[in-house]
């Protein structure tokens, strides 16, 4: 075989140098690979505060795998001048939902229950349900039976039936206080019981209606798991997860850290709200919904949403397998809706299993920005979060405002993520 030639041998040197010094020289980072502005979200968060009267916000924000914005701005408690800081305990109300459905899901994974069960199969307290239909001429009420029984597909969805009425003179009203099942002092089991005698206000599949539908979720998994709900999710959800300031009751000793909640009047000022929204927690209850009632942290409320993103798991705990994260991020909602209330408010979208889940891109300039596939959902006070696995990010965003966005607080918070000049997006403060 014949030498190789020497020009062969240089062309040969001259590439392995060429790559040797690529790989030793410093590597940088295309910026562009990353969505998320942090100057441009911290400028929308502090614009509401200062440009607007929010009292205080703060939002945290993670995109593959790393933190690239943490934000406060404002005022925790306006009255003491207490800033609004990373461990500031605030009410997240209904994005307590989504932690219920994971414990929930846990049970599902270990083969407990079905989602097209009867709920009955399991909470024999739902087995005579009937069902409000309206009045006759002379003001009756109608009941008539279900046309099928709700099942836990249905409780995870909100279209079980249940229903608290819609106006104080309704029969249905009347029949949900006088069983008054969400007292404080009920058990779990007692609060099934008493819901288990008042009529379902629609039949079940037919609509989506907000009630009590997650607080039934947490009965669930404490008849399945044979455990108090709250220990439960302790166990299977928060220990695992290293959340441990999220909880139902934090005594006194937390009340430098505790936001207070205001309330946006008409002329856009804001009013400290009385004691009436947080009364639940003010004493450790025997009541341990699943629905609302918890306190957190912006840091242990992402450790929860970055192990949704991670479809599951986070720093070697698994919580819940990959196909059950994708199930419960998949819209179930049935083609014999007839309505869905104020879910489309939320823009165009579906509803999973706790979540709401988005199946098309924003219709309009107004509607909140998102990615298709993203699934999320928000409290009384105005927390929201979301997950977006298509840009790897989930955001968590902490304000004490009532009503619920009154500010387009949400709008901007998404805008400054998804555009590169949110002011393009739309119009979203008025003057």
């Amino acid at each position: 075989m014949p030498p190789p030639k020497p020009t062969l041998i240089l062309a040969l040197i001259t590439s392995t140098l060429a790559a040797l010094i690529i790989s030793c020289a410093p590597q940088k980072t295309d910026e562009r690979t990353r969505l998320v502005d942090p100057s441009r979200v911290d400028a929308a968060l502090a614009s509401l505060v200062n440009d607007h009267g929010l009292v205080g916000v703060s939002a945290l924000v993670y995109e593959k795998g790393e933190e690239v914005y943490f934000g406060a701005h404002g005022l925790a408690e306006r009255e003491a001048n207490r800033p609004m800081q990373r461990d500031t305990l605030a009410y997240i109300y209904s994005m307590t939902k989504p932690i219920t459905g994971v414990a929930l899901m846990t049970l599902y994974e270990q083969g407990s229950f079905k989602l097209d069960d009867p709920l009955s199969k399991y909470a024999p307290e739902f087995a005579n349900l009937i069902v409000y239909s309206g009045n006759d001429d002379n003001g009756n009420p109608i009941y008539e039976a279900p046309l099928r029984a709700p099942t836990i597909r249905d409780v995870t969805r909100h279209t079980a039936g249940f229903s608290r009425g819609d106006s104080p003179d309704s029969p249905l009203t009347k029949a949900y206080q006088a069983a008054d099942p969400a007292n404080f002092n009920n058990t779990l089991t007692e609060f099934a019981e008493k819901l288990g005698r008042v009529p379902l206000g629609y039949q079940p599949g037919t609509r989506w209606l907000y009630g009590d539908s997650v607080d039934v979720q947490a009965f669930l998994v404490e008849r399945i798991s044979g455990q108090p709900f709250d220990q439960y999710l302790q166990e299977h959800i928060f220990d695992p997860l290293g959340m441990s300031e999220t909880r139902y009751y934090f005594g006194p000793e937390y009340d430098d850290r505790r936001t207070r909640i205001y309330v946006r009047e008409d002329d856009g000022s804001f009013a400290l709200e009385d004691e009436d929204p947080i009364a639940f927690n003010k004493e450790p209850r025997p009541f341990t919904p699943g629905g609302y009632g918890f306190i957190s942290t912006v840091d242990d409320y992402m450790r929860f949403a970055r192990m949704l993103l991670n479809e599951g798991e986070l720093n070697g705990k698994r919580i819940l397998k990959s196909d059950t994260i994708r199930l419960m991020a998949t819209n179930t909602l049935p083609a014999t809706l007839t309505d869905s209330i104020w879910l489309p408010s939320k823009g165009q979208v579906g509803f999973g299993i706790d979540f709401a889940v988005r199946i098309a891109s924003p219709a309009t300039p107004e509607e909140n920005s998102g990615e298709i596939g993203e699934f999320f959902w928000d409290g009384r006070a105005s927390t929201l979060f979301w997950v977006d696995p298509e840009n790897d990010i989930a955001a968590v965003l902490f304000t004490q405002m009532m009503p619920f966005n009154t500010l387009p607080v949400h709008k901007n918070f998404r805008d400054a993520i998804y555009y590169d000049d949110p002011s393009a997006a739309a119009p979203r403060l008025a003057k």
